[in-house]
């Protein structure tokens, strides 16, 4: 782990009341604003926010007009707003039964379902998880790092933390203006919001390539978190991608048009897979590693609930009381008897009530299965690179395609052909509920490392957490629906291309889940993507082996900068290299330690920035009824856009560097 993710001592904070009435208030209104606009954004970009930093940030900022407010209160806040609004991460599967023409609209209650009792379930598989991948585990969990330092920084006694505190909670604001008015600018045009080129490679005039760097500030200082190697890893599996298949598979052959256009149509439609392979054998090695550590946490969690019959729960420490074992066991089945019926019901109105016993029980016995798989890798995941950058969509491609290879076998021979739009959707309903799971393991355990860092008490947050998730199941289909008859889907029947939202990602699991069950998928390139993590996974072991821990590239990282949008990966290896560089000049410092901490806040306050405004432009799109309120210039200004963008981007970072070693210079 680099020194960068390792938490800020504070002094010592009380805990204070945790569950009370006004947080939980507080944090479902936060949670309908948040979630609407991760609704908006990841269906026009293929990309949602974290917002447990801007959730702790406001709760904060309003909490302190009240007595008795604390820090387990506004941690209360954010476990909330960030539970739905990762939840809203199911727009990644639900659009496609849209797109597919199933579905004309979003059904109010069978959405809601489907939302809440996954992502319930992802509550109950995570808390397990804890002990293994929190508790007990190296992991650096940089957001979850980065909200304790927040809240620690937030609610630091001004007597007591002295000019630390000061300090880091200048850092925080520093970085939270820098970004928000930085991304407000980018809204106006004037600044480009990335720098980019693609072209045709001289030895073979079909081959095209490019690179892409989003200029974003809160990409910037995710790479400063999660560190050099991380960053490192991401980079090698992005040159795999646009170095080296984008290339090769464009030359093969002949074609004309924008070399944009021709590399991110190979990129997305061919290698992508190669990722997706990647990503599932490096998940599958996960589980392996995973496999002890796991059952030492359900151990753990069994023998609490023994101690608990036997009347002895006041032994246990506090911040290890989870909600008793028995009690998950039981809301996890009572979970799946609802699910079970609404398969039943889906089955029933696709034509497919013949089978409909084989279809619920392999349908349920696949979401018990699948769902505690994908519970584990995403909240490894999760921990390794942050919840914002984890590759949920990469877990989608792997969970389609798990279930469609099953229906394509099992249940497909035992139908006529023009079934096979039904499977289809099927399929991708099935999916849908899984991705719930994995939406929510992916952020719960990043909540409950900030409850630990900051001594919380887990059943207080789990509680917390499913609270979130029936307040963003609530609000998510009205949202769906709106944002369908406002813009429509690229690739719906009788939406207009011109105005349609994107949805990356639900094109491409539907287009899977089509292409697995009609037969038509190329699995050559999903093999290939299969050995280069195999490969990865060789390197990895022998690297942490030669230095003895100290230099690793870890695998998933590797096939994230293959599935992951180039506009993302790039700015975040140049965080991991920019924090790297500023933590060696602070290791020169007078003060090492405090100095690289206060680079830790400023990235915190860059995320905090970024989020919240891209909260408030959201809102102005979505109310406005325009694509680009904002802007003042045109297409015309686009060059001079880019120059100004760089290079205030660029200057921007080294300023807010320079301006951290200045406060250690004065302390």
């Amino acid at each position: 782990m680099s020194s960068s993710q390792t938490p800020t001592t504070h002094p010592a904070i009380p805990l204070g009341s945790e569950l009370t009435l006004r947080g939980i208030v507080l944090g479902i209104l936060i949670t309908l604003v948040f979630t609407a606009a991760n609704v908006y954004f990841g269906l026009k970009a293929g990309l949602t926010f974290a917002t447990s930093i801007p959730a702790a940030v406001i709760s904060m900022a309003l909490l302190r007009k009240f007595a008795g407010n604390s820090i387990g209160e506004t941690n209360i806040v954010q476990t909330i707003a960030s539970s739905a609004g990762t939840l809203s991460s199911i727009i990644f599967v639900l659009p496609g039964l849209v797109m597919l023409g199933w579905w004309t609209g979003f059904p109010y209650w069978v959405s809601v379902t489907i939302c809440a009792l996954g992502g319930v379930l992802g509550v109950m598989y995570s808390i397990p998880l804890r002990r293994a991948l929190v508790t007990n585990s190296p992991l650096p969990y940089p957001e979850g790092v980065a909200c304790a330092e927040v809240l620690k920084v937030g609610h630091a006694d001004g007597e007591e933390a002295g000019e630390s505190s000061r300090q880091g909670l200048r850092a925080i604001v520093m970085g939270a203006l820098v970004s928000a008015g930085f991304a407000v600018v980018i809204a106006t045009k004037v600044f480009a919001d990335k720098i980019a080129d693609y072209f045709r490679l001289p030895n073979n005039p079909n081959s095209a390539t490019g690179f892409d760097f989003n200029l974003s500030f809160a990409l910037l200082a995710v790479g400063h978190l999660v560190g050099l190697w991380v960053g490192l890893a991401i980079l090698i599996g992005a040159l795999i991608a646009w170095g080296g298949a984008v290339p090769y598979l464009t030359g093969l052959v002949e074609s004309s048009g924008p070399a944009q256009e021709i590399a991110r149509s190979v990129w997305s439609k061919q290698v992508r897979f190669l990722g997706a392979g990647a990503i599932g054998v490096a998940a599958l090695w996960t589980l392996v590693k995973l496999a002890r550590p796991v059952f030492d946490g359900l151990h753990g969690a069994l023998m609490a609930n023994k101690v608990r019959k036997a009347g002895q729960a006041a032994s246990l420490p506090r911040t290890e009381r989870d909600i008793p074992i028995g009690t998950v066991g039981l809301i996890t089945a009572a979970c799946l008897v609802p699910i079970g019926f609404m398969l039943a019901h889906f089955i029933g109105t696709a034509g497919l009530g013949d089978h409909l016993a084989l279809l619920v029980i392999g349908g349920l016995v696949y979401i018990v299965l699948m769902s505690f798989f994908v519970a584990a890798v995403c909240g490894y995941m999760a921990g390794l690179i942050g919840s914002s950058n984890s590759p949920l969509s990469g877990v989608g491609i792997l969970v389609v395609l798990g279930i469609a290879l099953i229906l394509a076998f099992t249940v497909k021979p035992l139908l006529p052909p023009t079934a096979g739009q039904a499977l289809v959707a099927f399929a991708l309903f099935v999916t849908a509920v899984v991705f719930a799971v994995a939406t929510i393991s992916n952020d719960n355990l990043q909540d409950l490392k900030t409850g630990q860092l900051v001594d919380a008490t887990p059943w207080r947050q789990q509680v917390a957490l499913i609270i979130g998730v029936l307040a963003g199941a609530v609000v998510i289909p009205p949202v769906l629906d709106l944002l369908n008859k406002a813009y429509g889907f690229a690739g719906a029947p009788g939406a207009n291309p011109a105005t349609a939202l994107a949805a990356p990602q639900a094109a491409l699991i539907s287009a899977l889940a089509k292409g697995v069950i009609q037969g038509d998928l190329n699995w050559n390139l999903i093999g290939i993507g299969a050995l280069i993590g195999v490969t990865a996974i060789l390197v990895d072991e022998f690297l942490k082996r030669a230095s003895s821990g100290k230099a690793y590239l870890p695998p998933l990282a590797i096939g994230l900068g293959i599935y992951l949008p180039l506009n993302s990966t790039l700015m975040i290896v140049v965080g991991a290299i920019a924090g790297w560089l500023f933590d060696r000049r602070a290791e020169r410092s007078a003060k090492p330690e405090p100095t690289k901490q206060l680079g830790v806040l400023l990235a915190s306050g860059m995320i905090v920035g970024e989020s919240l405004i891209g909260v408030v432009l959201a809102a102005v799109v979505v109310f406005s009824g325009q694509g680009e309120p904002l802007a003042l210039v045109g297409e015309h200004f686009e060059t001079t856009a880019k120059w100004l963008g760089g290079l205030a981007f660029a200057g921007l970072g080294v300023l807010m560097y320079r301006r951290l070693l200045g406060m250690n210079a004065k302390a």
